[in-house]
């Protein structure tokens, strides 16, 4: 049956379907090849060009190297023409010194600076004009020694010199003091700068003042103080060993802080807890603290260290001494290191402990000595010890009284033990004398009272343990006599230091009998070193070396030498 003449054959259209299909495809592949090779064209000239211009980029940053490498060394050249050995070659000695100071300063600033916001030191045009030979004869004359401290920090040699860098209203508190004590003069520049420093100095060098003042500076760059706990302060932490030096470090904080509008608390033991506990809710920007009342109130929840960005240590080896380490971990520990703390140390002594302390604690610190690293007996005081027969003591007590004491003047008498002390008291009472006694049997209000009452010559004779040995900063005490020789030569310089202070000059007479013998050879080398005469009733008792104590509870017991075995601890039963 045939198909009909309209209708094609089905075989035939199944081919034209399949011819049309593949030249359809062939057409679209073309065109996107087409497409393809078109688009690939800009890519690869986009791709030289951009080869092109890092050839030329990298041409360009050899050729700044070269030029930066080139005027670093006529930079280097035209140094090394204007100095020689730090001292200028120009005979005009004040332009070259200005010219040397300029050039270092961008550099140390760069390389020293205690971080944002903390650099407030700004040299004075009169210490930018001297000459580094000058600079050097004033450090010279003073007996200071530097080390780490940037080369254009210089000292402030007079209050005019400060202007710039301090507030005129601090400024004004300093200059019922006729300039700068050598300790004030180096150490003020080298804190105003933001640096951790450490400050090896004698007691009555004016050490407060020389921490006190650059703080009082960083607390006015700070956040002011807000309501919630740990906004409250402090910003300033002082840490001292013993309650009356603490006491008498929040003094001289309260009279700057009356300059500026600075609050300051000092906290300490002894006392109830409740009267610091409400003084630090109104919040406070200087808190003075010895270490084991701080650490109580802040284990209690009751003070917080979050906004501390200023620490100072004061008598850093006093509180070694007493054994005050752990303590001082634990404060250093509370701080948060987000706040870039500086960190400042004072010291009277530089041993190794100290040294160690000083790594851990500060970054990188500039260290500033007045006078030697080693504990000496400053030469402001004339020192006499008489060699007696202990049952001498109070016979030769009322002749120096006698000889000393002209019914107003201020003598302090130390003893050694607490039992001591009111046995003293009463002999004097007994002779007619105005004296009062602190000891460690008395509680704080009375030794307040007593110190307050020696201060204002109410009662001009004090009679005293170690516990006022140092920290005590009593102006015009004239004369120290040490009825009992103390269990340290260390102890002996800190004692008699409560006399002689800062310009003035003062007597030390002590009182030494055969149960000190031991420390005859010590006491001699202090004694050869300050320029006092060295009796030879005291040379006979020979030469003994003794070791320094390292806690004060358990008094002058051995210290373990780094290079001495030892031997283990055997346990013991008994049945």
């Amino acid at each position: 049956m045939g198909l009909p003449a309209t209708m094609e054959d089905p075989i035939q259209v199944i081919d034209k379907k399949s011819k049309k299909s593949k030249k359809a495809k062939k057409s679209k592949k073309e065109k996107k090849d087409k497409t393809s090779e078109t688009a690939s064209k800009p890519v690869t000239e986009a791709l030289t060009e951009t080869v092109e211009e890092v050839e030329i980029k990298e041409k360009k940053v050899k050729k700044d190297k070269k030029d930066k490498k080139k005027s670093k060394e006529d930079k280097k050249k035209r140094t090394h023409d204007d100095t020689t050995d730090g001292t200028p070659a120009s005979t005009d000695a004040s332009s070259s010194g200005g010219r040397v100071v300029e050039m270092m300063t961008k550099k140390a600033k760069t390389e020293s600076s205690g971080g944002a916001g903390r650099d407030f030191y700004k040299l004075a045009s009169t210490l930018e004009n001297a000459t580094q030979a000058e600079i050097k004869a004033y450090r010279q004359e003073r007996t200071m020694a530097l080390e780490n401290v940037p080369v254009d920090i210089r000292p402030i040699r007079t209050w005019d010199e400060a202007s710039d860098s301090v507030d005129a209203k601090l400024l004004s508190y300093c200059r019922q003091f006729p300039s700068p004590t050598p300790i004030q003069a180096q150490a003020w520049p080298v804190c105003l700068r933001g640096l951790d420093m450490v400050g090896v100095a004698r007691t009555g060098s004016g050490k407060t003042v020389a921490f006190g003042v650059p703080s009082m500076v960083h607390i006015a760059a700070q956040p002011k103080l807000g309501q919630r706990p740990a906004d409250r302060g402090p910003i300033v932490l002082v840490v001292a060993p013993t309650r009356e030096l603490a006491c008498q470090i929040n003094e001289v904080y309260v009279e700057l802080g009356a300059k500026v509008g600075v609050k300051s608390v000092c906290i300490y033991g002894g006392v109830p807890k409740y009267e610091q506990k409400n003084m630090l809710k109104g919040g406070a920007h200087v808190i003075v603290a010895t270490p084991g009342r701080l650490l109580g109130l802040m284990d209690e929840g009751d003070l917080s260290l979050k906004r501390v960005s200023y620490l100072i240590l004061d008598e850093a080896d006093r509180m070694l001494d007493m054994g005050f380490e752990p303590d001082m971990r634990r404060i250093v520990e509370a701080i948060p290191t987000a706040n870039n703390r500086q960190t400042v140390m004072f010291s009277a002594t530089w041993p190794k402990e100290i040294r160690e302390l000083a790594g851990e604690f500060m970054k990188n610190p500039a260290k500033v000595t007045i006078g030697s690293d080693d504990l000496q007996a400053t030469t402001s005081v004339t020192q006499v010890v008489e060699v007696i027969d202990r049952n001498e003591k109070d016979k030769k007590l009322t002749a120096l009284m006698k000889k000393h004491h002209n019914g107003k003047n201020r003598i302090l008498i130390f003893v050694l033990y607490k039992k001591e002390a009111p046995r003293v008291e009463r002999f004097l009472q007994q002779k007619g004398y105005k004296c009062g006694a602190v000891h460690g049997d008395l509680n704080q209000y009375q030794r307040t009272e007593a110190v307050d009452k020696f201060k204002d010559a109410k009662q001009p004779i004090l009679v005293a343990t170690d516990v006022c040995a140092r920290g005590l900063d009593i102006p015009d005490v004239e004369v120290v006599i040490n009825y009992s020789f103390p269990l340290t030569v260390e102890d002996y310089v800190h004692r008699i230091g409560r006399t002689g202070r800062g310009t003035k000059s003062g007597h030390a007479h002590t009182f030494f009998t055969i149960n000190d013998k031991t420390l005859a050879g010590p006491l001699c080398d202090v004694l050869r070193e300050a320029g006092s005469e060295v009796p030879d009733a005291l040379t006979a008792f020979g030469y003994a070396p003794t070791k320094k104590k390292e806690h004060a509870m358990y008094g002058a017991h051995f210290k373990k030498d780094d290079d001495m075995p030892t031997k283990a601890a055997v346990k013991m039963r008994f049945d």
